[in-house]
């Protein structure tokens, strides 16, 4: 089983299928019996357990976090242990804390017990990020809390993956956080024999056996939805403009475009707002502030199914959709949508029937 750089693998299975174990091995918390475990080209057995393990995050259910200490020690323990002077890691836990939608003047000084359980979580993917480690092992990390709270840390480490590009493995038992997370899925059966490794979309078009097929049956199509990323589709071009440009010139890109209408960015190319024809009429100069104000982007590692919720959701048929640092990279419709269920469904139906012909 190999694990590629910078992606999420999820290991899927029921309890006593041997998914923990599998984490534990990697940072010798468990010592293999038999076999190699290779990291960043190094076998583990040849290296210092305690160095492996300061190089390799690590999240746990009920995060882990010192009770006696506050959140900024409990951040800052591992760069403490690696030596990093005292500013240097003051420094990093004030980053880490923003990364994770927490504001450092308000949390740094705090306890555990003063947190909820999805604040004491995400201090807990703080601390496994502290001494930059490429690889993190995340051991059922949103499995204790409630509905609501789990979406949103999941989203949360959906965009930090998007930012970091972290080599994640992550244990769930719940078939949907599996879809949602991972670039792929190991499913585990009872016997720790992995039945599929492969990517969510595969798992769901082709199982490989009967119990794989049990595992995921019920509700394909959303499914696909829920594991179809917007950036696997082709997104609409729409005819772009700055607040500097001449009304004139933005005016002849719009009619020589497709759509009707054009996107304004800001100096970081971020989306700002909507332009058509009739907002310019008159206008010489710059287009300035003319237009309406986009909707909320939507992210590029968004799921087909969070799209057609924001599609929904707003009064037009468009969103703008965003990558790192929310740059802009095309625009996602509810034609865009229908066009990719419909290669969807058609190939799963060739794959069905290939399978049928065999």
């Amino acid at each position: 089983m190999t694990i590629p750089g910078g992606e999420i693998v999820v290991l899927l299975g029921p309890s006593g299928s041997g998914k923990t174990t599998m984490m534990r091995l990697i940072n010798r918390l468990i010592e293999p019996t038999s076999g190699k475990i290779i990291v960043a080209g190094r076998d583990t057995l040849g290296l210092n357990p305690t160095e492996l393990r300061r190089h390799i995050g690590y999240v746990i259910q009920n995060a882990g976090l010192f009770p006696h200490m506050t959140v900024a020690t409990n951040v800052g323990l591992v760069p403490q242990m690696l030596k990093w002077d005292r500013d240097r890691i003051a420094a990093r836990v004030d980053e880490l804390l923003e990364l994770v939608d927490m504001d450092p003047a308000t949390f740094r000084g705090r306890y555990p017990r003063e947190l909820s359980g999805g604040q004491q979580q995400r201090v807990g993917v703080a601390r496994a990020l502290a001494a930059d480690p490429p690889a993190m092992l995340m051991d059922e990390p949103f499995g204790a809390l409630d509905p609501i709270t789990r979406e949103h840390l999941q989203d949360s480490l959906l965009r930090l993956q998007e930012e970091l590009g972290k080599t994640i493995v992550f244990v769930t038992h719940d078939i949907d956080e599996a879809l949602k997370l991972g670039d792929r899925i190991a499913i585990l059966d009872e016997g720790s024999r992995i039945a599929q490794y492969a990517t969510p979309k595969e798992i769901l078009l082709d199982p490989a056996d009967a119990y794989v097929e049990q595992f995921v049956s019920g509700g394909q199509m959303m499914r696909l939805l829920q594991v179809s990323r917007v950036a696997d589709v082709p997104l609409q071009s729409v005819p772009e403009a700055a607040p500097r440009d001449d009304a004139a010139d933005v005016l002849a890109r719009i009619r020589a475009g497709k759509t009707g209408f054009g996107i304004v960015l800001d100096e970081r190319r971020r989306p700002v707002r909507w332009i058509h024809p009739e907002d310019l009429d008159g206008v010489t100069g710059p287009i300035g502030t003319r237009g309406m104000a986009t909707a909320t982007p939507i992210r590029a590692r968004s799921t087909l199914q969070q799209a057609l919720e924001r599609l929904i959701q707003i009064e037009h048929d468009w969103v703008p959709v965003v990558g790192p640092r929310d740059v802009y990279q095309g625009t996602v419709t509810l034609g865009t949508l229908q066009n990719a269920l419909r290669e969807m469904k058609d190939r799963g139906r060739v794959r069905r029937r290939g399978t049928a012909d065999a």
